[in-house]
């Protein structure tokens, strides 16, 4: 008979114990705008874009004024307006691979800038889950989520806290 009363005892807890479980969300964004390493992270890609511009509007005001002297030339002999006409071509190319492996570098560093403070983030998002018991922690910045019940707990104040960030 003892035996029967505890395992009705622990069928009726088991989908108590489930109810028990522990859902919370956060909003990454929220974190990660704020720490340090973003911001220096920014500042470094924002320096770096601000080169490629640079160099690209020099390029483009070269190519610009070699143009300019292209037709105001007009009288050269056929053969010498073809070899310029050759090397504006040439010049224009350059310059679009230049665009482009700019946009490549500009993406590269930014994804490695970025690869390290996500670890970082996600490594204090699993902390602070372990530490509040909870099986999921869905980042609402992150994936898109139509509903978040007021079971769920929003633990983005304490992902800031674990990171150190006030």
């Amino acid at each position: 008979m003892l035996k029967k009363i505890a395992l009705l005892v622990v069928l009726f807890a088991l989908p108590l114990g489930a109810m028990a479980q522990k859902f919370a969300h956060m909003n990454s964004q929220e974190v990660i705008v704020v720490m340090p390493e973003y911001t220096k992270a920014q500042a470094d890609l924002e320096a770096m874009s601000k080169k490629y511009s640079q160099e690209m509007e020099r390029t483009q005001s070269e190519f610009n004024k070699k143009v300019q002297e292209f037709q105001q030339q007009a009288n050269l002999p056929k053969n010498i307006q073809e070899r310029r006409q050759k090397e504006l071509q040439e010049m224009a190319q350059r310059q679009e691979e230049f665009q482009q492996e700019a946009y490549q570098s500009m993406q590269k560093a930014q994804q490695d800038a970025l690869a390290p403070i996500y670890k970082k983030l996600d490594d204090a998002i699993q902390a602070v889950g372990k530490a509040e018991g909870a099986i999921y922690i869905f980042d609402l910045a992150r994936t898109p989520i139509p509903y978040v019940g007021a079971e769920s707990v929003d633990v983005t104040s304490k992902v800031k806290t674990q990171l150190g960030i006030k």
